[in-house]
């Protein structure tokens, strides 16, 4: 019997759901809502994907995996010029009650806002 998925903590939806190249095909590749946060932590955060397994709650080479199918949709999107819609996927909303996220941004923006350096 296979393991249970867990799902993964994400601190909010993205604010834009649909990508489209101008002159582009209907065509959209689906990238999950925890790929996207992976795509988020790593490549604009700053994390290491240690940081991002810790952030969001699972095993470092979940991680790894969410980052490289994520990684993978963006180069075929971009190389072939289709578009992207953010959706579904295996993940839990943060509460907001957090003291390292608040829903205002991560811990290193906690940091930040507090005077101390990211």
């Amino acid at each position: 019997m296979p393991r249970p998925k867990k799902s993964r903590k994400v601190c909010h939806l993205p604010a834009v759901r649909d990508f489209c190249p101008e002159g582009g095909s209907d065509h959209r590749i689906i990238l999950t809502v925890d790929e996207y946060e992976t795509i988020r932590l790593i490549d604009k955060e700053g994390f290491s994907q240690l940081e991002c397994a810790q952030y969001m709650q699972v095993a470092r080479t979940t991680v790894q995996s969410i980052y490289n199918a994520a990684r993978g949709k963006l180069a075929e999107a971009l190389v072939g010029g289709v578009g992207i819609r953010i959706e579904g996927g295996d993940y839990t909303l943060c509460s907001g009650e957090e003291r390292a996220c608040g829903c205002g941004g991560c811990r290193r923006h906690a940091r930040t806002y507090s005077g101390e350096e990211a």
